[in-house]
This record gives C-alpha cells, structure tokens and sequence, in this order.
C-alpha cells in the first residue's frame, strides 16, 4: 500500500512563494512516477508537474513551466513542488500522486495513488 500526505499549502499573497511537501510510505519515491495535480472550484483537475521514475525527468505545464520546480529528496522519501512568483489563477487545490509505471503520463486516471490534497489561495 502506498499512502502519500501533502503539506504546506496556505494563503499567500501573489509574488509570493510556497513549497508542497508530498510525503510517501509504502514505496520510495524514486521507484515511482511523481506527479502534482491541481483542481479549482467548477474546474476539471489538471496537470501541474511530474518527475519520473529513476532518472528524475522533469514535466511542467505551460501555466507554470519557469515558476514551479518538482524534485525530491530520496533520503526523506519526500517529492516537492516549489512554487514561486504565484499568481492569483494559482488558486486551487493540490494534490500528489503516485504512478508504478515508468512512463511518465499526465492524465490523472494514470496515476494509482493519491494524497488528500493541500488548499493553496494566492490573493491579489
């Protein structure tokens, strides 16, 4: 069983900057897939980042590619998502998940596990 535990989400003005922590058990991080969600009120749930299994690849949105940086920490079993300069339409939020498979996707209904999601508002 994999469980993943986001935190570090809150309320920041915009400019501001905040780090997600994902927290995984079960499975180190660098056997998987890592990727970040995030879903606004009345809105589908979207790509944010990834980085893949083993060779640390990394995938952004284009909504965020220059100001979001995903990494991870195997020795904590911990994967990050830094966000700076955060804009209002960063609102949302956001989720870590886990995917077994190698190949780095970024549809949500490819990954196989979930955390329960951290609130980030950025105010303007």
């Amino acid at each position: 069983q994999v469980q993943l535990v986001e935190s570090g989400g809150g309320l920041v003005q915009a400019g501001g900057s905040l780090r997600l922590s994902c927290a995984a058990s079960g499975r180190t991080v660098n056997s998987c897939t890592m990727g970040w969600f995030r879903q606004a009120p009345g809105k589908e749930r979207e790509f944010v980042a990834a980085i893949s299994r083993g060779g640390g690849l990394t995938y952004y949105a284009d909504s965020v590619k220059g100001r979001f940086t995903i990494s991870r920490d195997n020795a904590k079993n911990t994967v990050y998502l830094q966000m700076m300069s955060l804009k209002p339409e960063d609102t949302a939020v956001y989720y870590c998940a886990a995917r077994v498979s190698p190949i780095v996707l970024v549809t949500p209904g490819a990954y196989d596990f979930w955390g329960q999601g951290t609130q980030v508002t950025v105010s303007s």
